[in-house]
């Protein structure tokens, strides 16, 4: 036993060593926020935020299926939380064709956030037709004029003269594909309305379309064209991502993996334009009416894959492949009443909130200095840095991926003290069980720990797997309490580790401590080895 005590102790990690490394962590984790500039980002019942109606669009006589919205919701929230808006309500209201998505964002974010997520994302793969300026009025490319011929009297010459009572008629040309009503439609679509460039149309991906480009970047891109049948459609794809263009530098850009049956109908449109002249050698990308590129076919592609480039910024490309990866909507939807929110707490209950979870810190500090004495000092260094942290993590997470701070996920802050508090005494309590069986402080400080940080370990990932376990089956506030429980476990774990042990290694090393003084919490009467009446 004496052997593998000596062992333990030999091979103990350096005290201060650890909390060196500690203090570095948080002195970038300070410098960090400080150079951000930013406060804690508080959510929508702390704040307020913007709340967007979006309303069904329906055809004449249509309706709108329960089921139908209920994927919506269930398509929007993924999109929202795919921008870290962790704090976001989306919520369906009314019954029938009076059904709306209502979208609530912490902040002035809201309207934003609700022009990306709201949109129908119906991805299409169509033949270019045709394509002219935004404001061109045919397609047609040649014409021919008809004239009357008058018989001649015998022995005169003929000569061709046009009738007087019939005016020359024009014969239209146009390129294959394209009808009389396509190339009407074409001619009636100015693309050089912004209106015209909005998206959300809703179109039949067994039909022949008239579609103006997208705007990329906000410039103004006023092409427009006539579009076969849709061949590959946006449930043909498996997976897309955005990704710099580091081959040809053309900015960023989304590859897309089809699936089986996608590989094959892309393989079929690509082999067969590629032998064809321009324009209709193209393949248009239309989303959600618009189209977004229009590349030419080099070769038949049909391994399973293409990029869509367009100008894309970052955010766009990454905008583009949330849509996709989290399928389009069933529904196209019109922007309602767009309204600023305010904070559905008062300022007196987030102020009792916060004065409950005060107390409650202020008891579990006076117990452990009452009940533990000198090491005492330990656990409320513990629940001081663990505070430290969470916050510049609250910070930080803020401006990295939008987390919000909403009065449930102050509730998950409150429940760690308890946490942390639970860890530094099951170490505790270990420990003077050591010293109980005769060990000196120094020994039992790490025998005592060996067996103490098993259960710790237990305990916390207990914590965690329930915080996600909750962060993914729940919604709405739940997961901002799921977020900031499973986020202050772990930083407790990490405080164990580099603060409290440490810090109880170099106590075990002062005479104060060592001695069994009264007040180190070590005495015999403190570990209950004598009572009062004993020591009299």
């Amino acid at each position: 036993m004496s052997a593998n005590i000596s062992k333990s102790i030999k091979s103990q990690a350096k005290p201060g060593r650890t909390l060196a490394i500690l203090a570095l962590i948080l002195i970038a984790f300070s410098a960090l926020a400080f150079i951000q500039g930013d406060k804690v980002k508080l959510g929508l019942d702390l704040r307020g935020g913007t709340s967007v109606t979006l309303q069904p669009r329906v055809a004449k006589g249509g309706t709108v299926s329960s089921a139908s919205i209920a994927q919506a919701v269930a398509i929007i929230r993924q999109r929202v939380n795919a921008f870290g808006v962790a704090e976001a309500q989306v919520t369906a209201q009314g019954t029938g064709n009076n059904q709306q998505i209502v979208i609530s964002v912490p902040g002035a974010t809201g309207t934003s956030i609700v022009d990306k997520v709201g949109q129908t994302a119906e991805l299409r793969f169509r033949q270019v037709l045709a394509v002219g300026a935004g404001n061109s009025k045919t397609t047609s490319t040649s014409s021919t004029s008809t004239s009357t011929v008058t018989i001649p009297k015998p022995g005169t010459k003929a000569t061709p003269t046009p009738t007087p009572t019939k005016a020359a008629t024009l014969t239209p040309t146009y390129p294959t594909g394209v009808t009389a009503a396509l190339d009407a439609q074409f001619a009636a679509l100015d693309c050089t309305k912004t209106a015209n460039r909005q998206g959300g149309n809703l179109d039949s991906p067994g039909s022949a379309i008239v579609a103006c480009s997208a705007d990329h970047n906000k410039i103004p891109d006023t092409n427009k064209y006539i579009l076969g049948p849709a061949e590959v459609v946006g449930t043909d794809i498996s997976t897309a991502s955005a990704q710099l263009d580091q081959t040809n530098g053309n900015g960023w850009m989304v590859l897309l993996n089809f699936k089986s049956s996608g590989t094959s109908k892309f393989g079929a449109i690509t082999t067969r334009v590629v032998k064809l002249g321009a324009p209709q050698n193209q393949v248009a990308v239309v989303l959600d009416g618009l189209v977004v590129t229009a590349p030419t076919i080099q070769s038949a592609i049909t391994a399973g894959n293409a990029q869509i480039t367009g100008n894309f910024t970052q955010a766009d490309a990454q905008t583009l492949a949330d849509q996709l990866k989290y399928g389009a909507l069933p529904l196209a939807f019109d922007r309602g009443d767009v309204q600023q929110v305010s904070p559905t707490l008062g300022a007196n209950q987030l102020h009792d909130g916060l004065l409950a979870g005060l107390l409650g810190l202020i008891l579990v500090v006076l117990y452990s200095i009452l009940y533990y004495r000198g090491l005492g000092i330990v656990s409320v260094g513990s629940l001081t840095i663990a505070g430290g942290i969470t916050y510049l993590l609250f910070i930080l997470l803020g401006k990295w991926i939008g987390f919000s701070l909403s009065l449930a996920g102050i509730a998950g802050a409150i429940v760690s003290i308890g946490i942390t508090a639970d860890s530094f005494i099951v170490y505790f309590e270990r420990l003077r069980d050591e010293v109980r069986d005769g060990r000196s402080l120094r020994t039992a400080v790490d025998t005592g720990w060996t067996r103490a940080k098993r259960t710790i370990i237990v305990a916390d990932s207990v914590s965690l797997i329930a915080a996600a376990l909750l962060y993914f089956f729940a919604v709405g506030d739940v997961r901002g309490f799921a977020a900031t429980l499973g986020l202050t476990t772990f930083v407790d774990l990490f405080v164990v580790f580099f603060f409290t042990k440490p810090l109880v290694t170099l106590f075990s090393r002062m005479h104060f401590f060592a001695s069994g003084h009264p007040l180190s919490g070590f005495s015999a009467k403190s570990l209950g080895v004598v009572t009062g009446k004993d020591v009299a």
